[in-house]
């Protein structure tokens, strides 16, 4: 399995936005430290905001910053969110499948029973889970020092 660039974009971008509660973040300093192009970035941005995860404020002060406390965001919702709209198989879309065995074959069961196993795991960890008390992802994605405080939380 393989997760696109988008879903592992907005992951990023939320991450970054967890980060740096206290401030607006701007698309460009995001797809820097994202280390993707800042197109790529507002793409996601965008529909991170449509479906609620953001909220953007326009201008030369604007930016964006998460919609919802990081404990009511599900990573699996997330992954849903950007995963969906590519067959996971042929025999997964509706509009083009073309494969001749999709009447007898069993394989597209098990892989959607592994798939909803797979989306059952990540629909048990949070944007919390993935930030609090990691100092290595505060130190790669804070946009301003970090002060000085040991590390709490649960462990990876």
């Amino acid at each position: 399995m393989r997760l696109t660039t988008r879903t592992n974009l907005a992951a990023r971008i939320l991450m970054t936005c967890a980060s740096n509660p206290d401030r607006l973040l701007r698309t460009a300093e995001i797809a820097e430290m994202c280390n993707c192009s800042t197109n790529h970035a507002a793409h996601v941005v965008q529909r991170l905001q449509a479906e609620g995860y953001v909220t953007t404020l326009r201008g030369r002060a604007g930016g964006i910053r998460l919609a919802h406390p990081v404990e009511q965001v599900s990573i699996g919702a997330v992954f849903r969110l950007f995963e969906r709209e590519i067959p996971f198989a042929e025999c997964f879309d509706a509009e083009n499948n073309g494969c001749p065995l999709v009447g007898a074959c069993r394989l597209r069961s098990y892989i959607q029973r592994a798939l909803e196993a797979f989306y059952h795991e990540l629909d048990m960890v949070t944007l919390d889970d993935l930030v609090r008390g990691n100092c290595g992802l505060q130190a790669l994605l804070a946009m301003q020092p970090i002060p000085d405080h040991p590390c709490a939380g649960p462990p990876a």
